[in-house]
């Protein structure tokens, strides 16, 4: 009996010591033109993904960066381009990580890429609505989901409303620029996110 509870205590501290709460994963909050909000990235399921963004954010690429593309009911991308629309040098692209068991539901924060499976680097997007063809498939890779946002909801669902025009080859880029002014990782024991 001793050694079967011992095996219970061991079995239970290790799967403790492998669960992530949502307080241990890391938090940023955009800031934009439009107002803020809050993204909570999961660095268990989508660890290179988000080394990868979090390393653009501490080199401070995203500051000054656009909304490039809003296309109701389905996404908004960002993380490009400049105001001028002059597009931003990114670092390698990064492997992906879309067959990690999260899927590109509503408010999810996911990976924008070519058609080349492993082409992510800088640019994200957010889902306003559940887009279940994102995710993997067994014949084809999919888009990689690594946070979601918690806060500020409100904020999301606006740019997703905001009228679009065309502009060379962008399609659905926002009638009045949606900048994002900063991103910043919010610490860890924060009170509150703003």
């Amino acid at each position: 009996m001793t050694v079967l509870l011992f095996r219970l205590s061991v079995i239970w501290l290790a799967c403790g010591a492998v669960t992530a709460t949502a307080a241990d994963y890391p938090k940023v909050r955009i800031e934009t033109t439009a107002g803020d909000f809050l993204v909570e990235l999961d660095d268990a399921r989508a660890p290179l993904t988000v080394k990868n963004f979090l390393q653009y954010v501490d080199e401070g690429y995203y500051e000054g960066t656009i909304f490039h593309r809003v296309v109701a009911g389905f996404v908004i991308q960002a993380g490009g381009y400049t105001a001028d629309m002059t597009p931003k040098p990114p670092r390698e692209p990064i492997p992906n990580e879309s067959g990690n068991g999260l899927s590109n539901q509503r408010l999810t924060f996911s990976m924008a890429r070519t058609g080349d499976p492993h082409s992510a680097d800088s640019q994200f997007y957010i889902n306003l609505t559940d887009n279940l063809a994102l995710d993997p498939k067994a014949t084809r890779w999919g888009y990689t989901v690594f946070g979601v946002v918690t806060e500020g909801i409100e904020v999301v669902d606006d740019i997703g409303h905001r009228a679009t025009r065309t502009q060379d080859e962008f399609e659905n880029l926002p009638a009045e620029l949606i900048l994002i002014e900063r991103v910043v990782v919010v610490p860890a024991d924060a009170v509150d996110w703003r």
